[in-house]
């Protein structure tokens, strides 16, 4: 009964996570929505042609298909991945992220990339390694995800805050697809984050006004925000998506959180079924848990 839950989770998470970036990116870079405009995304209007992945999926995909091929984290396998996807779809990008792998293939080693091209010590703590991290969290349990966590977020992110809220989240991920509630989940991320300005924020996160902005923390607190306060999956990226800002990154880690939470069965059938290669995501997902059963790197017990 706990593989069965937890493999419907770890579906859901990674699945929700691509479904909230796809629903989330037509979004991106507007106010807050209008009513009108959650109106057409209640009735799922824009799907037919604007629902795409972005690099959130593509990369969160890279490091699930690690894990997969490598039984464990490779940063040397990832970080390949992780460029093969950025040369495919450069336009997708951020500029933090672009210019580690940019180091890499002029022949940085990939510990040592991000912290050659940071831009001072606040230019490498935007949200790209947060919102690829879900996988770590499938993969992995206990004290493992935080130390994944940070290593993953570390190859292009040189930041201790955008790692420690990378490690929040798939920390959160982690438990709830082992069956934790959301308050067990939330209370075993804080007590293991050991950054003052991450815990303040996300753990008094209703204290703070929402800014879904591009920044690490603003991006995983507007996430963890409406994860919290949500009663469904749709709540959950609706509420996401109707912030306006930063839509596909908020709206694909909430989408994971909540994924996790309710399991696949949980994301509505239409939003499961119209989006292009929704299909390859959840094979991903259930290929992504069985391997981290098989291994036993994230078996409960």
């Amino acid at each position: 009964m706990i593989f069965i839950s937890g493999y419907v989770s770890a579906v859901g998470s990674l699945s929700g996570l691509a479904i909230g970036d796809a629903m989330g990116a037509p979004f991106e870079g507007h106010p807050r929505l209008s009513t009108g405009a959650l109106r057409m995304l209640q009735y799922g209007t824009f799907l037919q042609n604007q629902a795409h992945f972005t690099d959130d999926t593509l990369q969160a995909i890279a490091v699930a298909e690690s894990l997969i091929q490598c039984r464990g984290y490779s940063p040397e396998d990832l970080i390949g991945r992780l460029i093969t996807g950025y040369r495919r779809f450069p336009q997708y990008y951020g500029p933090t992220s672009r210019g580690a792998f940019e180091a890499v293939i002029a022949g940085a080693p990939p510990d040592r990339a991000a912290s050659q091209v940071r831009g001072g010590r606040s230019g490498s703590r935007s949200n790209g390694s947060v919102m690829r991290g879900p996988p770590v969290g499938i993969f992995f349990r206990g004290e493992k995800v935080r130390e994944v966590s940070l290593r993953c977020s570390y190859l292009t992110h040189d930041h201790p805050v955008a790692a420690e809220c990378s490690a929040w989240v798939n920390q959160m991920v982690s438990d709830l697809c082992r069956g934790f509630s959301k308050t067990g989940a939330f209370s075993r991320a804080l007590h293991r984050c050991d950054d003052e300005e991450v815990i303040r924020v996300l753990g008094g996160y209703h204290q703070y006004a929402i800014v879904p902005g591009l920044d690490a923390l603003e991006a995983t607190h507007a996430a963890l925000s409406v994860f919290m306060e949500s009663h469904t999956f749709h709540d959950a990226i609706t509420r996401a998506i109707r912030l306006g800002g930063d839509t596909d990154t908020v709206a694909a880690i909430a989408g994971a959180l909540a994924g996790a939470w309710t399991g696949y069965r949980g994301i509505p059938e239409s939003w499961r079924t119209r989006i292009p290669g929704i299909e390859e995501v959840t094979s991903v997902g259930c290929l992504l848990w069985s391997v981290s059963q098989s291994t036993r790197q994230g078996f409960p017990g």
